[in-house]
């Protein structure tokens, strides 16, 4: 699911080229936070450079807590989403966890304590210690669809 319908149309076009079994109604045009997928109905929820789009902290667990919710009971919530651990110095400040990055986009941004706070309101646990990757400038600007 991706509240952008172009992405969505994407991944059905993939699929049905990859895995032409699987329904058609696991793909949803909707926020994350509005996600209407079935309580336990994924064994894994990726999600990928998306909660650092939250405006703010109420967002964000609404987008987290929802995620949460799909997830089975076992399952396995992999999320990557930028933060400032190890960057806190380069990033301004604009209020809340919102901050402006080196290339001038403005996220959300979590810390280490955030993290280990959600993973232990959540009752979850780190299958593997936290990991950080400062990009390029080039790399992360790619990332964000912002060249080309």
């Amino acid at each position: 699911m991706d509240a952008e319908s172009g992405a969505v149309a994407a991944a059905r076009a993939l699929a049905a080229r990859l895995a032409p079994a699987l329904p058609v109604t696991d793909f949803r045009v909707e926020p994350v936070e509005a996600m209407s997928f079935a309580d336990h109905f994924a064994d894994v929820v990726l999600s990928i450079a998306v909660l650092h789009f939250a405006r703010d902290d109420a967002h964000f667990a609404a987008m987290l807590r929802t995620m949460w919710r799909v997830l089975r009971p076992g399952g396995l919530l992999f999320c990557r989403l930028a933060s400032d651990i190890g960057m806190e110095v380069r990033m301004r400040p604009r209020g809340g966890r919102r901050y402006q990055l080196p290339d001038s986009s403005e996220r959300y941004l979590v810390n280490e304590a955030l993290l280990l706070e959600w993973t232990r309101e959540l009752g979850g646990e780190l299958l593997d210690p936290l990991k950080t990757t400062e990009q390029q400038r080039l790399v992360h600007e790619v990332a964000l669809g912002t060249i080309g």
